[in-house]
C-alpha cells in the first residue's frame, strides 16, 4: 500500500492509503508518482477543509472550472484504475486530516453511527476440504458470527470448490453465516454451476464470481442463482456501481475505499446502495486505515449490515497504526478517536517502507 500523509500549514497531518491491488503484492511506485508529480502540486496552497471540491478538482483535473458551472463530471483520462486509487489516498488523508482538526471522528462529520455496533466477520478460509472446516469453526471460537473463504481458480477445478463448500458447512453448523470469495477467477459457465451447487449450503453471499470486466457473464450469473451477488472491491467511482446496479449484477455493493474514490465517492456509493434497497459491506482487505475508512462508512450507512475482518497474516493491519477500532469478540463498535483514527507507528513504518519521495517543499509532506 501507499501511506500517504497531507498536512496542512499549521503542522496538522492526515493519513491515507492507496492501493494497486485488493490483494497484498501490489507495485505502488505509479501511485507515488502520480501524486507527487500531479495530484500534490495541484493542491498546494488550497484549502484543506473543502475536501468535496479538492476531489472534484483532482477528478476534473483542468477542466475543472467548467465542470463546477455545469454540474457535470468532465474527468481526466485517468478517471480509473491507479490515478483513482491514488485520488483515493489523498481524499482519504484530507477528511483524515478535518477531523483531527476539529477534534472529532470522521464519523460525526457524517452526521453520526447509525448503528450502536456491528457485528465483523471473518475474512480467510484458505484451509483444503479435510480442514476446511476446523480453520472456520475456529474462527466462530474468536467470537465471529459469520465466516468468508476463498475459492475459485486457486482449487484448481470446479469440483474442488464445491467439495470445500460443503466441508465448510457441514463443519460450521447451520447458525453460522458463510460467504464465498471467487476474486473474479471463474468463467461464468463455472461459476453458475458452481452455485448452483452450494445452494443448498445457505450461502450469504457468492462474491466475485467472475471477471469485473465481463458484465454480460456477471448478469448470467446473477441471473441464475438465489444466492446473493457480491462485488465492487475492483470498481471505481459510482459510475462502475451505477453499471452493477443498472444491469442487475449485484446484491451487495462492496467499494474499497482506497480504491474506489476515497470516502467522498464512498458515501455516494453508499447513498446508492441505500436508494436502490442493496446491501453495503465496504471491502476493508488492507491496513488498519482502510478498515477504519470502512468501517466508518459501514457506521454511517443503513444499508450496511456487517463488516470484513481480515484473518490472513498482515502486519499492516495489527502492527502499522496504534490504538486501532478493531473487533472485540466479533462485534465492531462506532470509532471515537479524530479523523480516522489510526496513528502510524514511526519505527514500523521505516521498517516496511520500500520506497519514498518527498512532494516539495511546500508540502512538507512524503509518500511512502
Amino acid at each position: 500500500m501507499a501511506l500517504i500523509d497531507v498536512e496542512s500549514d499549521d503542522g496538522q497531518i492526515g493519513w491515507g492509503e492507496a492501493k494497486a491491488a485488493v490483494g497484498s503484492a501490489g507495485a505502488c511506485a505509479a501511485i507515488v508518482a502520480t501524486i507527487e508529480h500531479e495530484l500534490g502540486p495541484a493542491l498546494i496552497g488550497r484549502d484543506p477543509r473543502r475536501v468535496n471540491a479538492l476531489w472534484e478538482l483532482m477528478y476534473n483535473g483542468t477542466r475543472d472550472g467548467h465542470s463546477a458551472r455545469s454540474g457535470r463530471t468532465m474527468p481526466i483520462l485517468g478517471r480509473r484504475g491507479l490515478t483513482m486509487s491514488a485520488i483515493s489516498g489523498v481524499d482519504m488523508a484530507l477528511w483524515d486530516l478535518l477531523g483531527r482538526s476539529l477534534g472529532a471522528p470522521v464519523l460525526d462529520l457524517w452526521g453520526g453511527a447509525r448503528h450502536d455496533r456491528l457485528p465483523a466477520y471473518a475474512s480467510g478460509g484458505w484451509a483444503d476440504a479435510a480442514a476446511i472446516g476446523e480453520q472456520l469453526t475456529k474462527y466462530v471460537g474468536a467470537g465471529f458470527s459469520g465466516v468468508k473463504m476463498r475459492v475459485g481458480v486457486m482449487d484448481g477445478d470446479l469440483a474442488t470448490s464445491v467439495a470445500r463448500v460443503r466441508a465448510a458447512r457441514d463443519g460450521l453448523g447451520d447458525s453460522t453465516d458463510l460467504m464465498v470469495d471467487a476474486h473474479g477467477t471463474f468463467a461464468p459457465v463455472d461459476a453458475i454451476a458452481f452455485a448452483r451447487a452450494v445452494e443448498p449450503c445457505r450461502i450469504r453471499w457468492f462474491e466475485e464470481p467472475v471477471s469485473a470486466d465481463d458484465r454480460a457473464g456477471a448478469r448470467r450469473v446473477r441471473a441464475s442463482t438465489s444466492v446473493p451477488i457480491a462485488a465492487g472491491e475492483s470498481e471505481f467511482t459510482r459510475f462502475d456501481f451505477v453499471d452493477l446496479i443498472d444491469g442487475g449484477i449485484a446484491d451487495v455493493l462492496q467499494p474499497d475505499l482506497a480504491i474506489c474514490g476515497g470516502p467522498t465517492e464512498a458515501r455516494r456509493i453508499a447513498a446508492l446502495a441505500e436508494s436502490h434497497q442493496l446491501e453495503l459491506a465496504p471491502h476493508c482487505w488492507g491496513s488498519a486505515l482502510s478498515f477504519a475508512a470502512g468501517t466508518t462508512l459501514a457506521f454511517a450507512s443503513p444499508a450496511a449490515r456487517v463488516i470484513e475482518f481480515s484473518l490472513g497474516a498482515n502486519p499492516f493491519l495489527h502492527e502499522l497504526f496504534g490504538a486501532v477500532n478493531v473487533p472485540v469478540q466479533g462485534i465492531v463498535a462506532p470509532p471515537t478517536t479524530s479523523g480516522f483514527g489510526c496513528d502510524p507507528v514511526p519505527e514500523v513504518v521505516e521498517r516496511y517502507t520500500i520506497g519514498a519521495a518527498s512532494v516539495s517543499d511546500a508540502t512538507k509532506g512524503a509518500v511512502h
